[in-house]
């Protein structure tokens, strides 16, 4: 399959995206630290960059070795008469990057900041209790591994891209901004990660009742949830002229979109709390805004603005539901919320593809590659459940399977004591603000005496 080109303008345009990025990394970042306690707030962001590195540094070795990207080389495997394309097939390193296509090259660096945003999301779910060492080394499992292999099926011509052509569902499985490889991946890799550390010491009570632990500061997740819209704006952007061929004027219609959601996202946030708790809450407000950029991101170059705000309405609403029930009914201790914004909200917005998408010619992913005839939209909701039927089905199950193995090998929880402590003094010496007191049992103590 031959691999589209673009034009000069095109090329600089997506460059610029591509730069906005790390912003959305940097908005993350924040957001996980915010809603951390303060004894821990260096330690967070410490993780966050070293994950960031370690999962480009990981993507580099093997990760787009096993994507690659549309037009490039790959192992198939021939079932029922159909070519179906599973694996990339590039070498490690990144040695042919010289030779790429300006495409193939884009892509090659848009991966590597998505995959680092991919890996700060399981960081979020385990704030206070999860090793640096281990997140690290889980953070290998995720850029080199699970995420290629996903990103492959669906970016990169595999065969969750083949459904339109082999069978006639719509456009294949389509994701314009990564709601699926990026957020669902990172969520249900948090998910699996916090099963195997468990909850907090002191978060439920012998009756296993949750008890609030608030994070320590609202302007990190609000400054966080102004980033992440800037980087969020340059990954729809640059993802959907890249993966599905959308033409740059559909840029202006993919940036309305984007903020649309999010600020439905937080509205519905802030009036479902408000409703229920008597005033608004920040986290999950700051949540259900994230939130609404997470599930805008599949269909945001393929729906009208209502339907962005639809999308977002019911993200905000989703997500600030899902939090109280992941806590209270399963147990799942996730203090920056990132199973529901994240995986919940990705699925949605997977899921909204199927709703609400309308596809202008040419036909997206493989068949735009190979010149095929558009097939139209019908079944396109199918191969959207085909997709979220393989990330519980597969994906979570080889997340889960590969982090509870190496936690065998490198345990992933801290002990006791640096829980009590804080991760800041127990794994890195410091605490992030060594000019004020961090809550700790002796000061508690210490404010009961009468003076």
């Amino acid at each position: 399959m031959p691999v589209r080109p673009l034009s000069e303008t095109t090329f600089a345009l997506c460059l610029f995206f591509v730069a906005l990025v790390p912003l959305a990394v940097a908005g993350i970042a924040l957001v996980n630290t915010g809603l951390g306690r303060s004894h821990s707030a260096a330690h967070a962001m410490l993780a966050s960059i070293c994950v960031f590195a370690v999962a480009t540094g990981a993507y580099f070795i093997c990760g787009f070795a096993w994507q690659g990207f549309i037009g490039g080389p790959a192992r198939s495997v021939v079932l029922a008469g159909k070519d179906w394309n599973w694996l990339g097939r590039e070498p490690f390193f990144l040695l042919r990057m010289e030779s790429y296509t300006t495409s193939a090259s884009l892509t090659a660096l848009l991966q590597m900041f998505s995959v680092g945003l991919a890996a700060l999301i399981p960081l979020g779910a385990s704030l206070d209790r999860w090793k640096l060492s281990a997140s690290c080394a889980s953070t290998v499992l995720l850029a080199g591994w699970i995420y290629p292999l996903f990103a492959h099926w669906m970016w990169a011509g595999g065969w969750l891209a083949q459904l339109g052509v082999n069978y006639g569902l719509g456009q294949g499985f389509v994701d314009a901004g990564g709601a699926s490889s990026i957020h669902v991946v990172g969520g249900l890799t948090a998910l699996a990660v916090v099963c195997i550390l468990g909850s907090r010491t002191g978060k439920y009570s012998e009756e296993g009742i949750p008890t609030a632990i608030p994070g320590h500061s609202t302007v990190f997740v609000l400054l966080g949830c102004f980033l992440s819209l800037l980087g969020w704006l340059g990954l729809n952007s640059a993802g959907a002229i890249l993966f599905t061929g959308a033409a740059p004027e559909r840029m202006v219609l993919i940036a309305t979109n984007t903020i649309l959601a999010a600020g439905a996202a937080l509205l519905a946030a802030v009036l479902i709390t408000r409703a229920r708790f008597g005033r608004p809450d920040v986290s999950l407000s700051a949540n259900g805004w994230v939130a609404g950029l997470v599930s805008g991101s599949a269909a945001c170059a393929f729906i009208a603005p209502a339907a962005a705000v639809l999308i977002g309405l019911v993200a905000g609403a989703l997500v600030t539901y899902s939090v109280e029930w992941a806590e209270a009914r399963f147990g799942i201790d996730d203090p920056g919320g990132s199973i529901s914004v994240h995986a919940i909200g990705g699925i949605w917005g997977v899921l909204a593809v199927g709703l609400f998408a309308s596809f202008p010619a040419p036909v997206l992913n493989t068949a735009a590659a190979s010149g095929t005839t558009p097939l139209g939209d019908t079944g396109q909701w199918l191969a959207q459940l085909v997709g979220i039927a393989t990330l519980l089905g597969f994906v979570l199950p080889l997340s889960y399977g590969l982090n509870l193995a190496l936690n065998r090998v490198l345990p992933y929880r801290v002990a006791m004591e640096g829980e009590r402590q804080g991760l800041d003094l127990f794994e890195l010496g410091a605490g992030a603000y060594p000019e004020f007191v961090t809550h700790t049992e002796d000061l508690t103590q210490l404010r009961k005496r009468p003076s």
